[in-house]
C-alpha cells in the first residue's frame, strides 16, 4: 500500500467524531433523494462560502473523483440491437486490420495505423448508429472531426454500407491512380467524402471550436439554421499535449458553445509510451476543460465495474482507483487478470476480498468506460442534450483493442501494421469473424450478404439519421452575382492630384463597396485580430458591428465617438483579439461554409502579414485541404514598409510560404487599381465560378499617389505581370525593369535616374505575382517535356519579354527566392538580376531600410548599369562611377550576415 493511501486512511480512521460525519453524509443523502443534486450541490456550495469567509483554509479543485460522471442508476442504455452493433463492429474492426495489413504485406512501406480505431470502435460505432445526422431538408447535418488515425475504421463501415468498394481498400493509402483511398481525412484527395482534416494532430479541436462558433453566427445572421446542429470532434489524449488542441477551449466556454463536443479517446498512450505514465491524463483534462467553463464528462468504468463501485461502501476501491497512475493502469491491460488482482485489488485487503469469488478470467473482463456501448451511450446523450456549455467526453479506452499480444495497451501499439498469421488468428477468434483457417493468411476482408439481419440495420440506422456519413458537398446549391468590376471605380482611378492613399486603404474602400451590395454584402466576413485601427477598419465596428451572442451588455468608454465599438448579437465582424490561429479557424470555417453549410460566405482575414502565415502555416496549409475559398489579407507587408517595428514584425517570407500551397493564389500589388483587379478576379472565381482557390494579397500602409487602371491590362495583371509603363526611344541603350508591391515605386524612381544620369531607356514591368509567373513557367515547361514534336509552349513572362531588348532587373521587398522563382522561364540569354531583402528585419526609416536590404533606387539602377556592363553594352568603370555618385559604400557588410 502506498504513502498516499496510507495518508488517506489514517484520516479517516482519525476522524473525532465519527457519529457527526455519518449525520452530515445522512443528510447530504436525503436531499440528493428527496430534491435531487442540484440542490445537494447549491447546498455545499454555500457551506464551502461560509467556510471560507469565517476564516476556514479549503483548497481548490476543479476535479471529481476517478468514476464515471453519469451514476450508473442514472445512465441511459443504449436503445440499438447490441448483438447485430457488436457483430457489425466486429467486421470493422477485421476488414480495418485487413487493409492495413494488406497494404504492408504488399508493400512495406505504406503504413497504416490499426490501434487508434480499435480503441475507438465503440464510440464511432454508438455516433453513426444513434446521433449524427447527415445533411436533409430538415437538419443540416452534424460535422464530424474524425481522429485521423482512426480513418481504416471509417473506410470499412463505409465498405460495410456498399459505399467503398474492395478494390478501394486494396488501394488504401494508393492515391495515384486515382481509386485508392487517403491515409488520413483528406477533403482535398477525397472530396465527397471527408469533411474535414484532422492532421496535423491539434488541429481537430482548435478548427472545431471556431466552425461551432461559426454556426452560432450564422444562426443569428438568419443566413442558415443551424441549432439543431452538433460539431464533434474525436482526438487523442496524447494529441492534447498539441498547443493548438487546449489553446482555445476558453473561447468555447466564453462563447457557450453547447453545439460542441471533444471526444478525447483516453487510451493513455502515445505514439512512443505513456501520456502521463507518472500521473493521470483524464483527470488533468478535467481540471483544465472544467476550469474552462466547460460540461465534462468522464467514462472511465465499464458495467461489469458498476457491482464493485456500489458495494465500495468505504470507498476505498475509489481511493485506490484515484491513487493508480496511468503508467499502472497501461500495465494491466497489458497482462492478465492475475496481474490485475495481485497488482491492483492487492492494494488493500479488503478489495481481494471483494474479488475473491471473481476468477482472473472475470477480473480480466472488468471493461473500461470506452468498450461499453450503454456507458458511451448514456454520455453520447448528455452531450447531444446539454444546453449552455460546450462538453468534452473523457473517455477510457484500451489502445489496440483486440490485438493481443501483438499490440493491445503496448507501447509499440501506434506502430504495429505487420501482423503475423497468429495474430491475425488470434483476432479472428477473439471478434468470431467467419474466415476458415485456410483463407487466414490471404486476411481476407469480410462483407455478409446484403439482405442480412446485421446489413439491414446498419442502413436502417443511417436511414434514420438521413443518410451515410462522412459526406461532403463540392459544391453549394446557390451562387452569388458578383458586381461588374467599376463597383469599385473609386480605386480603379488614379487618386487626385496631391492625393495619396496606401493599398491597405484602397482594400478598406473595395470592402465598404461589397458590404453595401444588395446581393453580397450579407455575405462578407471581415475577421480581424484585433488591428482594425492600424488597418483603418475601425469604422466598421459602428456601420456593422462585432459578433457576440450576449450582444453588448455594457455602454462602450467611446460611445460618444462616431466609430465607436459595437458588439452585436448579429453583428458581422468576427473580431479574435490577438489570436492569429483562432482568426485563421474561423477563417477556414467561413471560407468551407460552401460545404459545411450550403451557404456561400466571402471571408476576408486581414492580419500583419509577419504574423499571419508564418505563423498559422500548418492551418493554411489545412485550409488547400479543405478546398476553402476566401481571401487571406497580408497587411504592412514587406521587409522594409513597416518602419520603426523590428526584426519580428518585418516580413520578407511571407510570400515564399505562400508560394508552397499549390491552391492558393497569392498576389503582391502596388496600386489601388491592381487590389481592385484581383479582388474582383477573385469573387468571380471562388464566389460565382465556385472554384476550389483561396487567395492572399499583401498590403502596404504606405501612402503614395496611384496611376489607375489602363484598360486592357487586366488579363496580363492577373497572370502575374503586364507592362506599367514604356520607356523613351532616345537612349543610348535599354534595360527591363520589374518590381512588385511598394519596392515597385523604388524602381520607377530608378528608371528616372537611368534615364537622367545614364541616358538608359527602361521599360517598367509590375509583376503582382512572381507565384504565378513561376507556375505558369513550370506548366509551359512540363507540357513541352511531355510534347517533344510539338510547337513549344512559352511562358508568360517571356511572351511579354521575348519583344523586349537589353537586362532584366527585378526587384522587392522580399527575399531573392521570391523573384528568383521566374529565372528559368525568362528568354534565353537574358541576363536577369534580382534583387530582395534577404535577412532579418530591424528599426528604422523606410528611406534608411531600403538602403540597409539594397532594393532602393540606387541599387536598383546599379543593378541595371552592372547587367548592361556584363553584356558588353557599356563599361564597368560606369557601374563604379554610379556606385560613387549614390554614395554606395562597396565594402559594405552583406545584410544577410547582420
Amino acid at each position: 500500500m502506498s504513502a498516499q493511501l496510507d495518508q488517506v486512511l489514517a484520516q479517516a480512521a482519525n476522524d473525532p467524531d465519527v457519529m457527526e460525519t455519518q449525520e452530515w453524509l445522512d443528510a447530504l443523502e436525503a436531499v440528493i433523494e428527496t430534491e435531487g443534486p442540484e440542490r445537494a450541490h447549491y447546498l455545499m456550495e454555500r457551506m464551502v462560502d461560509l467556510a471560507r469567509r469565517r476564516g476556514a483554509h479549503i483548497p481548490f479543485s476543479s476535479n471529481t473523483a476517478y468514476v464515471n460522471t453519469i451514476p450508473a442508476h442514472l445512465g441511459e442504455h443504449c436503445p440499438g440491437n447490441l448483438e447485430y452493433e457488436e457483430r457489425l463492429r466486429s467486421w470493422m474492426r477485421w476488414n480495418a486490420m485487413a487493409m492495413v495489413v494488406k497494404t504492408n504485406r504488399a508493400d512495406g512501406d505504406l503504413g497504416g495505423h490499426i490501434s487508434s480505431f480499435a480503441s475507438l470502435a465503440n464510440m464511432l460505432g454508438i455516433g453513426f448508429n444513434h446521433f449524427w445526422h447527415a445533411p436533409t431538408e430538415d437538419h443540416g447535418g452534424d460535422l464530424l472531426y474524425i481522429q485521423g488515425h482512426s480513418s481504416p475504421g471509417v473506410y470499412a463501415r463505409s465498405f460495410l454500407e456498399g459505399r467503398l468498394t474492395e478494390d478501394q481498400l486494396l488501394n488504401f493509402r494508393r492515391e495515384v491512380d486515382g481509386k485508392g483511398l487517403s491515409s488520413y481525412p483528406h477533403p482535398k484527395l477525397m472530396p465527397d467524402y471527408w469533411q474535414f482534416p484532422t492532421v496535423s494532430m491539434g488541429l481537430g479541436p482548435l478548427m472545431a471550436i471556431y466552425q461551432a462558433r461559426f454556426l452560432k453566427y450564422l444562426h443569428a445572421r438568419d443566413i442558415a439554421k443551424t441549432d439543431n446542429r452538433k460539431v464533434w470532434a474525436f482526438c487523442g489524449d496524447g494529441e492534447m499535449d498539441e498547443p493548438e488542441s487546449m489553446g482555445a477551449i476558453g473561447v468555447a466556454g466564453r462563447e457557450r458553445l453547447d453545439n460542441l463536443v471533444i471526444v478525447v479517446n483516453c487510451n493513455l498512450q502515445r505514439l512512443d509510451g505513456p501520456v502521463r505514465g507518472n500521473g493521470k491524463i483524464i483527470q488533468e483534462l478535467e481540471a483544465d476543460f472544467r476550469g474552462a467553463g466547460w460540461n465534462v464528462v468522464k467514462v472511465i468504468w465499464g458495467s461489469y465495474w458498476d457491482e464493485l463501485l456500489a458495494r465500495d461502501k468505504e470507498g476505498i476501491l475509489q481511493r485506490v482507483m484515484m491513487e493508480t497512475v496511468d503508467g499502472e493502469y497501461q500495465n494491466y491491460k497489458a497482462k492478465d487478470g492475475a496481474y490485475v488482482r495481485k497488482h491492483f485489488f492487492g492494494k488493500h485487503p479488503k478489495l481481494l476480498e471483494m474479488v475473491s469469488k471473481m476468477s482472473d478470467d472475470d477480473i480480466w473482463r472488468l471493461n473500461r468506460g470506452g468498450h461499453d456501448p450503454h456507458k458511451i451511450y448514456a454520455a453520447f446523450k448528455q452531450a447531444q442534450e446539454h444546453k449552455g456549455q460546450p462538453t468534452v467526453l473523457l473517455v477510457k479506452t484500451i489502445k489496440g483493442f483486440g490485438m493481443g499480444k501483438s499490440g493491445e495497451a503496448r507501447n509499440t501499439a501506434h506502430q504495429t501494421k505487420k501482423l503475423d498469421d497468429q495474430a491475425v488468428r488470434e483476432m479472428r477468434d477473439r471478434f468470431n469473424i467467419p474466415i476458415p483457417d485456410d483463407k487466414l493468411a490471404e486476411v481476407p476482408f469480410f462483407k455478409p450478404s446484403d439482405d442480412s439481419p446485421e446489413m439491414k440495420y446498419l442502413h436502417e440506422r443511417r436511414q434514420a439519421l438521413g443518410g451515410y456519413l462522412p459526406q461532403r458537398r463540392q459544391q453549394a446549391d446557390e451562387t452569388l452575382p458578383v458586381p461588374e468590376l467599376s463597383a469599385f471605380q473609386a480605386v480603379l482611378d488614379p487618386t487626385a492630384e496631391g492625393r495619396e492613399i496606401s493599398t491597405t486603404q484602397a482594400y478598406v474602400r473595395i470592402i465598404t463597396t461589397l458590404l453595401r451590395d444588395a446581393n453580397l454584402g450579407k455575405r462578407v466576413v471581415p475577421i480581424l485580430v484585433d488591428e482594425a485601427r492600424t488597418f483603418g477598419m475601425e469604422g466598421l465596428f459602428r456601420q456593422i458591428g462585432i459578433f457576440n451572442q450576449q450582444g453588448q451588455l455594457y455602454e462602450p468608454v467611446d460611445k460618444d465617438q462616431v466609430m465607436y465599438y459595437r458588439e452585436d448579437k448579429a453583428g458581422q465582424i468576427l473580431q479574435e483579439g490577438i489570436n492569429e490561429a483562432g482568426a485563421m479557424s474561423s477563417w477556414i470555417a467561413a471560407a468551407t461554409s460552401y460545404s459545411t453549410n450550403n451557404r456561400v460566405m466571402i471571408p476576408f482575414y486581414i492580419f500583419y502579414s509577419m504574423f499571419g502565415l508564418q505563423r498559422v502555416g500548418d492551418l493554411a496549409w489545412a485550409a488547400g485541404d479543405m478546398r476553402a475559398r476566401g481571401f487571406l489579407l497580408g497587411g504592412t507587408a514587406g521587409r522594409t514598409t513597416l518602419n520603426g517595428e523590428g526584426l519580428q514584425h518585418e516580413d520578407g517570407h511571407s510570400h515564399v510560404l505562400a508560394s508552397t500551397i499549390p491552391n492558393c493564389i497569392p498576389y503582391d500589388p502596388t496600386f489601388a487599381h491592381e487590389v481592385a483587379v484581383i479582388i474582383h478576379d477573385g469573387l468571380k472565381r471562388m464566389m460565382e465560378k465556385q472554384e476550389d482557390v483561396f487567395y492572399y494579397i499583401t498590403l502596404m500602409n504606405e501612402n503614395y499617389s496611384h496611376p489607375g487602371l489602363k484598360p486592357g491590362t487586366e488579363q496580363d495583371l492577373l497572370k502575374g505581370m503586364y507592362l506599367l509603363q514604356e520607356g523613351g526611344k532616345t537612349g543610348n541603350q535599354r534595360v527591363q525593369l520589374m518590381g512588385s508591391g511598394t519596392i515597385l515605386r523604388e524602381v520607377i524612381a530608378a528608371a528616372d535616374l537611368l534615364k537622367n544620369d545614364w541616358g538608359v531607356d527602361a521599360d517598367i514591368w509590375s509583376a503582382p505575382s512572381f507565384t504565378l509567373l513561376a507556375r505558369d513557367g513550370q506548366d509551359a515547361d512540363r507540357w513541352n517535356l511531355l510534347h517533344p514534336t510539338d510547337e513549344p509552349r512559352l511562358s508568360h513572362v517571356a511572351k511579354l519579354l521575348q519583344g523586349t531588348i537589353g537586362p532584366i532587373v527585378a526587384s522587392t521587398d522580399y527575399m531573392r527566392t521570391f523573384a528568383e522563382q521566374v529565372r528559368a522561364y525568362m528568354p534565353k540569354g537574358r541576363n536577369y538580376k534580382v534583387l530582395g531583402t534577404d535577412g532579418f528585419g530591424r528599426s528604422d526609416s523606410r528611406t534608411k531600410l531600403r538602403e540597409f536590404f539594397e532594393v532602393n533606387r540606387y541599387y536598383v539602377t546599379v543593378a541595371a548599369l552592372k547587367a548592361l556592363a556584363e553584356d558588353g553594352a557599356i563599361k564597368p568603370a560606369v557601374v563604379a562611377e554610379a556606385i560613387a555618385k549614390y554614395g554606395i559604400d562597396p565594402n559594405k557588410p552583406n545584410p544577410v550576415t547582420l
